[in-house]
């Protein structure tokens, strides 16, 4: 139990270093002096500097940061070669690295547990389940094109697409005879999960040998349909589909990777590049604290031609970071009721 909160613990580090080393690494391309590249928070257990910058390992393994001259400082007069001294273009890349990072790790976790499976799936019916509803409007080698307009590009879009529809009816779009049909309406069983509808997939798809570039182009794929995942739930939470009750803090998903850790290699790392996509989606949102909010501040720059007020934007992006804060703290008091509650 120990060991595999460990690995949860660790894995939550390597996805905070991966988003902030995308950070530095584009700064240091832009021309932007860092200061600090830090892994860890708190008390300084370990530093070394090369160059202008000081690499340093911290106290907390909960985080990691990159100190890039005049970032933060609220400053009307940027210095040579400090943050808001650099081209705006820059700045938007800089900013946005740390969460495209995150995107890319999960990619790389996709890569690996691609790579080792027999056959990898392709969108094409192989086979039904016995008394498959869906049977009645798909056939066999029918190549799914879409589902309820959402693209199909492999297997696992199937999935994501269907589990978004409780209902168990949905429009779909195949390849049929080198034809395009469009199905209106088909209907899938739907059983009761936990108080949740979910639809039964009821077919089986076909698989083809892996190659190097059969691999690759799966994990972009299945990449792309984590990020449309994390979307949709942003989008789902908006429209109240699901509350602020079932979000899951630090604790819950440390649980999460923890449980996966225990099972097999496999689900550790599906269950890593799911919530690394989900961190780099996320905080791209445009919201203050936020990346996404920090990018929208500079698109306002490009249209307006000049910054707006640094202590300005300071006092909002900190508004954002306690309400931030207090929402983490309220999902986080909840993940622990329910590990208390037994679930």
């Amino acid at each position: 139990m120990v060991g595999n909160i460990l690995i949860a613990v660790l894995c939550f580090a390597v996805m905070l270093v991966f988003h902030e080393l995308g950070h530095f690494l584009t700064a240091k391309w832009a021309g932007i002096k860092v200061n600090e590249f830090a892994v860890g928070m708190g008390p300084k257990l370990f530093s070394i500097k090369r160059g202008e910058t000081a690499y340093s390992l911290r106290l907390l393994p909960i985080g990691a940061f990159v100190a890039m001259e005049g970032e933060d400082d609220g400053s009307e007069a940027p210095t040579e070669r400090s943050f808001m001294a650099c081209p705006v273009w820059k700045r938007i890349i800089v900013t946005a690295a740390g969460a495209f990072m995150n995107i890319l790790l999960g990619f790389i976790l996709v890569v690996i547990l691609t790579s080792g499976q027999e056959l990898i799936g392709t969108p094409v019916i192989a086979a039904f389940g016995e008394n498959a509803a869906s049977s009645a409007y798909l056939r066999v080698d029918d190549r799914i094109l879409s589902v309820n307009g959402e693209q199909v590009l492999i297997d696992n879009d199937i999935v994501y697409s269907l589990i978004r529809d409780p209902d168990g009816v949905v429009d779909m779009e195949v390849l049929r005879g080198g034809e395009k049909m469009k199905l209106h309406k088909v209907v899938f069983e739907t059983k009761d999960y936990n108080g949740t509808s979910s639809i039964v997939l009821d077919f089986s798809v076909y698989g083809v040998e892996p190659t190097v570039l059969r691999v690759v182009e799966y994990s972009a794929g299945w990449t792309f349909a984590l990020v449309k995942l994390a979307w949709h739930g942003f989008g789902d939470l908006i429209r109240g589909t699901f509350t602020v009750n079932q979000l899951s803090g630090p604790v819950g998903v440390t649980e999460v990777i923890s449980e996966a850790s225990s099972q097999s290699i496999d689900s550790l790392l599906f269950i890593v590049a799911l919530v690394t996509v989900n961190l780099g989606v996320v905080n791209l949102l445009p919201l203050p604290a936020l990346d996404g909010g920090r990018i929208l501040f500079m698109l306002l720059e490009v249209i307006r031609g000049k910054p707006i007020n640094q202590k300005v934007e300071s006092v909002i992006h900190n508004a954002g970071f306690i309400l931030l804060i207090l929402l983490m703290l309220y999902v986080t008091a909840n993940d622990i009721m329910k590990l208390v509650n037994g679930g």
